[in-house]
C-alpha cells in the first residue's frame, strides 16, 4: 500500500510539472499578446550584451523565459518587410506575396505598403499616410485572433517604420501607428480610422514640446530617442485602448526600427550600436513594468525576434584577415547591359531593376522587342556566372532542379513568388554583400542566406511559458504557429511553421 501510496504521489507530481510547463487548456488564454521585432538585431546580440542588460528588459525574457537559440530564417531575400510578415503569417513570400521593401508586382514597382486609395490621418504630410496591407495575401496572428472572436480583440501595430506597424498587425486591425518623420508625430491612415485616437493625440502632443526630437529631426532614426519614441507609444496605447482588461485577448505588435537604421549606418561594432541595445533594454523594462501594471504579470504572452540579422562591416573583416567584400551590383549592372546588346541586340534594356539579390526582368519588354525570353536569361545568367564574388546564379523558374546545395535551394525556393520575386537569384560569397551608392564605409546591411543574416533571437516570456531553452533548429514561420497553438485558435492561412514545443 505504502509503495502504491509513493507511486500515486510521483505521478501526480509529473503531472504538475506537466501542467504547469505544458500546453494550456482549452477555453485558456492570456489577456493581452505582445510581439516584439527588433529589427536587424543578430542572434549573437543576447550573449554579446547579457552582462550589460538590465535584469528588466532582454534579461528578464532570457532569466524569466524561454530561449529558441537556434531560429533561422528560411527563406532568402531576408529584409524586413519579408521578416516582419513571415513572423506573423507563419510563411514566406511564396505565399504571403510581400517579397521586399520595394519589388515588382507584373512589372510594376511596389513599395510593399503603398495604397494610393488611402489617405494620411494625424499630419499634412500627405504621402507618409498613404499605406496598408494592400499587398499582404495571407492572414496574421492577429487576423485569426479577430476571426476568432468575431472581431471583439483589439489588434494593433506600432512602429517607426509604416511596414514594420502594418504587415505584423495584418488586414484586420484595428490600427497600426507610425512616425511621420517630416513633423515628428505618429500617424496613421483612413484604411484603420478616420481621426486619431485622443490618446495618440496626446502622445504626439508631448512629442511636439519634446526639444531632442526637435533637434534630431528627420535623423531621429539614428538615435535611441526612437526606440524611446516607439515605446511610449506601446504604453500609452495599452492604457488608452485598455489592451488585455476586456473579456477577450487583444494583441500588440511593437517593433524596434532604430537598431536597423543606425546599423545601416556604423555596422555591428562600437559605441553606436552598443548605445542602442543598451537603451532598447531600457525600453524593454519600461514596457515590461506598464504590462505589469496595466495587464498583471502572468496575464500576457510576450514573444521576441528580429526581421534580419546582418553582417559584418566588410572593412572590417578584411583588416581582421577574414574573408568578405563588396558587391557591387550597380556596376556590374552597366557591364551587364552592354554584355546584353553586344549578344541580343536589344535596342531597350531588358532588365527593370536589381533588388535584394533578384534581377527582374521586363517581361513585356523582351516580348514587344521580339526577344527570346528564355534566351535573355541565358544570356544574363552566363554574364553573371563569370562575375567576381558571385557563389551561385540561379533562374528563379527553375530553382528546383538546379545543381546548388539544398539549404540555399529550399530557402530561394521559399522566397520566391511568380507575380513578385523576380528572375533571376544570385548568392555572393560568404563575408559579401551588395555595396552601392546608399552604403556607408563602416555600416552594414542584410538580405543573404548566411547565418549572420538569418540567425536571429526568437524569446517567450509570461503566460504558460516555462523558463528554459532550446538548441534544435527552428524558424522563423514557427512563431505565428505556436501562438496560435497556445492560444487554441486556427493558423494564419498560408502557415507553414510548426507548433514549437517549450521542454
Amino acid at each position: 500500500m505504502k509503495k502504491i501510496l509513493v507511486v500515486v504521489i510521483s505521478l501526480l507530481s509529473v503531472l504538475t510539472v506537466s501542467a504547469g510547463n505544458g500546453r494550456p487548456a482549452f477555453g485558456e488564454r492570456p489577456k493581452l499578446v505582445v510581439g516584439i521585432v527588433v529589427d536587424q538585431m543578430r542572434w549573437d546580440y543576447l550573449s554579446r550584451y547579457y552582462d550589460k542588460f538590465t535584469h528588466e528588459g532582454f534579461r528578464r525574457m532570457i532569466d524569466e523565459g524561454y530561449s529558441f537559440d537556434n531560429c533561422l530564417i528560411n527563406y532568402i531575400p531576408t529584409v524586413t518587410a519579408i521578416g516582419h510578415t513571415s513572423a506573423y503569417t507563419g510563411t514566406t513570400p511564396a505565399f504571403h506575396g510581400i517579397c521586399g521593401n520595394t519589388f515588382f508586382i507584373d512589372g510594376k514597382r511596389t513599395y510593399c505598403c503603398s495604397d494610393t486609395t488611402v489617405m494620411t490621418v494625424g499630419t499634412d504630410n500627405k504621402r507618409v499616410g498613404m499605406m496598408s496591407p494592400v499587398n499582404l495575401l495571407s492572414t496574421t496572428i492577429g487576423d485569426q485572433l479577430r476571426l476568432h472572436t468575431d472581431f471583439r480583440s483589439k489588434v494593433i501595430g506600432i512602429s517607426y517604420k509604416d511596414r514594420a506597424a502594418i504587415l505584423p498587425a495584418g488586414h484586420s486591425a484595428n490600427a497600426a501607428y507610425w512616425l511621420d518623420l517630416k513633423n515628428g508625430q505618429f500617424v496613421t491612415s483612413t484604411y484603420y480610422m478616420k481621426e486619431l485616437p485622443d490618446w495618440a493625440k496626446e502622445v504626439n502632443k508631448k512629442m511636439a514640446k519634446n526639444e531632442k526630437l526637435k533637434a534630431l529631426g528627420s535623423d531621429v532614426g539614428l538615435s535611441p530617442l526612437a526606440g524611446e519614441l516607439v515605446a511610449d507609444m506601446a504604453i500609452a496605447a495599452i492604457k488608452g485602448e485598455k489592451l488585455g482588461q476586456g473579456d477577450e485577448t487583444d494583441m500588440l505588435c511593437v517593433s524596434f526600427s532604430q537598431t536597423d537604421v543606425i546599423g545601416h549606418k556604423w555596422g555591428t561594432r562600437g559605441e553606436h550600436t552598443d548605445e542602442a541595445y543598451l537603451e532598447l533594454d531600457k525600453d524593454l523594462a519600461r514596457l515590461f513594468e506598464a504590462l505589469d501594471s496595466q495587464v498583471g504579470k502572468g496575464n500576457y504572452l510576450v514573444f521576441l525576434t528580429a526581421d534580419h540579422a546582418a553582417a559584418h562591416n566588410w572593412k572590417y573583416m578584411q583588416d581582421n584577415n577574414l574573408h568578405g567584400g563588396k558587391w557591387l551590383s550597380q556596376e556590374l549592372r552597366k557591364g551587364l547591359d552592354k554584355y546584353i546588346e553586344s549578344k541580343l541586340s536589344n535596342s531597350k534594356p531588358v532588365i527593370l531593376g536589381i533588388a535584394d539579390y533578384r534581377f527582374y526582368l521586363d517581361k513585356e519588354g523582351i516580348r514587344q522587342q521580339g526577344l527570346d525570353y528564355q534566351k535573355v536569361k541565358e544570356t544574363i545568367i552566363e554574364y553573371l556566372q563569370q562575375s567576381p564574388n558571385l557563389s551561385f546564379v540561379v533562374d528563379a523558374e527553375k530553382i528546383a532542379t538546379s545543381s546548388i546545395p539544398p539549404i540555399i535551394r529550399d530557402r530561394m525556393l521559399m522566397g520566391y513568388n511568380y507575380h513578385r520575386g523576380g528572375e533571376i537569384y544570385v548568392a555572393p560569397e560568404p563575408g559579401y554583400y551588395e555595396y552601392g551608392t546608399w552604403s556607408s564605409p563602416v555600416g552594414t546591411t542584410h538580405g543573404e542566406w548566411n547565418p549572420y543574416d538569418s540567425h536571429i533571437p526568437l524569446l517567450f516570456m509570461g503566460w504558460h511559458i516555462p523558463h528554459g531553452s532550446h538548441a534544435q533548429e527552428v524558424h522563423i514561420t514557427d512563431i505565428a504557429a505556436t501562438v496560435c497553438s497556445l492560444l487554441h485558435i486556427q493558423q494564419p492561412n498560408a502557415c507553414i511553421g510548426d507548433a514549437l514545443k517549450f521542454d
